[in-house]
């Protein structure tokens, strides 16, 4: 259905995630993939969506000419506890210690949606709370060498192993803490369908 209506836009996704690339095959739409090198770095004055929002933003900023048809889309995650981002982990011991900190809590995952064309960027986001149970050392030794989640902002996929034995509660979109709220995403397709 998505497919026929956006069948005069040229729908780019700048993200190299796998679980975002994902997604835009499930909505079973038409769309190219172009990455473009950004050094992810943001102000130190800001606070949860405010910096997925200038990521994203960021993100879709290094595209410097988008053609009639275009619609670019960007995005950014991380996950918000205790009033720090954190995202990819640096290394195995960074992501030890970030999932420890996680652990027994409750933190927000926060993703932001850049829509850029040639007239107008527009920027979106959901925050999603997710609980995790205590987890043992060995649980997370465990993930860390089997799952090797260095790629993913609060190092877990909520997808995977740990998201299985350790999660015990999640308030809101569960989509949006794989990597994308694609609930909004298609909403928001959509209204470029209909009304550029």
């Amino acid at each position: 259905m998505l497919r026929e209506k956006l069948q005069h836009k040229n729908i780019i996704l700048a993200s190299g995630s796998p679980r975002r690339q994902q997604f835009f095959k499930e909505l079973d739409i038409d769309f190219s993939i172009q990455l473009k090198e950004v050094e992810e770095i943001f102000p130190d004055s800001l606070k949860a969506e405010a910096i997925t929002n200038f990521l994203a933003e960021l993100k879709a900023n290094a595209f410097n000419t988008l053609e009639e048809n275009d619609v670019l889309i960007t995005s950014d995650t991380i996950v918000w506890h205790e009033g720090k981002a954190l995202g990819k982990p640096k290394d195995y011991n960074d992501a030890f210690n970030m999932i420890q900190s996680l652990s027994g809590k409750t933190h927000n995952v926060i993703t932001s949606v850049c829509f850029k064309t040639s007239r107008s960027t527009e920027t979106i986001f959901e925050t999603t709370k997710v609980t995790f149970k205590p987890l043992r050392d060995e649980a997370i030794h465990y993930y860390l060498e089997n799952y090797k989640p260095f790629d993913k902002a609060g190092s877990y996929g909520i997808q995977e192993w740990i998201g299985l034995i350790g999660i015990s509660k999640i308030e809101g979109s569960y989509a949006n803490v794989v990597g994308m709220p694609i609930d909004k995403v298609y909403d928001k397709l959509l209204e470029y369908a209909e009304v550029y």
